[in-house]
């Protein structure tokens, strides 16, 4: 930030995150202390580098402006990544209600005698920045599963994808053997309802059979036999 009498100027140093072949940009914001209309003026060392809106202006009393400069997509890297463009910002008081179309070159002329006031700005690059690490969607809050590291130095997504794996079939499995307990379990229980239903019916088929002195008809001994091993078949199931 400037000291200077009419405009702040911030940021005094134009950082450029540098990219090849790609249009950059930065703000410069111009801050009036004073309760008069400032005209101000934008100057650089290397014009056709860059893009100045708007390059002149007027900066209301007490008030802020936003200028934005690019920078042009560059072919070339410098190998030091070091800038020597300069730019200038002039500021001058105007009278009251000039707009900036009224703004002319005359106006921050020294030898015409307006006191001109001047700010210097430096042009930095810096690195460009990253993007963000991916997230794997299964991970848990708090855990951060890694990758594991092949012979050859690289990463490999098998031990995620193995953690994920042994982490929910267990799970799943849990529920289906739950399931099919609950299933077999009432499946015993209605089994043995009808062994007891059975059991009493042929009781009294047998004393049925001794009051009237004749042996259980050959069809129902069949019968229950069958009966039988379905339910030994499901008891052995369960």
């Amino acid at each position: 930030m400037s000291n200077s009498e009419l405009l702040t100027v911030e940021p005094l140093d134009l950082q450029f995150p540098f990219e090849l072949r790609k249009q950059i940009s930065c703000s410069l914001y111009l801050t009036n202390k004073t309760d008069n209309h400032v005209a101000f003026k934008v100057k650089t060392t290397n014009p056709k580098k860059y893009c100045v809106r708007p390059n002149t202006g007027v900066v209301l009393p007490r008030s802020t402006c936003e200028v934005l400069v690019t920078m042009q997509a560059q072919k070339e890297a410098p190998s030091d990544m070091q800038c020597k463009d300069k730019f200038l910002l002039q500021g001058v008081t105007a009278s009251p209600g000039i707009t900036a179309k009224d703004v002319t070159p005359e106006m921050f002329s020294k030898e015409a005698g307006y006191l001109v006031e001047e700010t210097k700005l430096r042009v930095t690059y810096v690195a460009p920045p990253q993007p963000p690490s991916p997230v794997h969607e299964g991970s848990e809050e708090g855990s951060s599963p890694r990758a594991s590291v092949s012979d050859n130095g690289q990463a490999s997504e098998f031990s995620f994808q193995r953690f994920s794996a042994d982490k929910v079939e267990p799970q799943e499995g849990t529920s289906e053997a739950r399931a099919l307990i609950t299933k077999l379990t009432e499946e015993k229980q209605s089994a043995i309802q009808l062994n007891n239903k059975l059991q009493r019916e042929l009781e009294q088929l047998r004393r049925d059979s001794k009051r009237s002195q004749s042996g259980i008809p050959l069809m129902y001994v069949l019968l229950f036999g069958l009966i039988g091993l379905i339910l030994g078949y499901i008891m052995k199931g369960t």
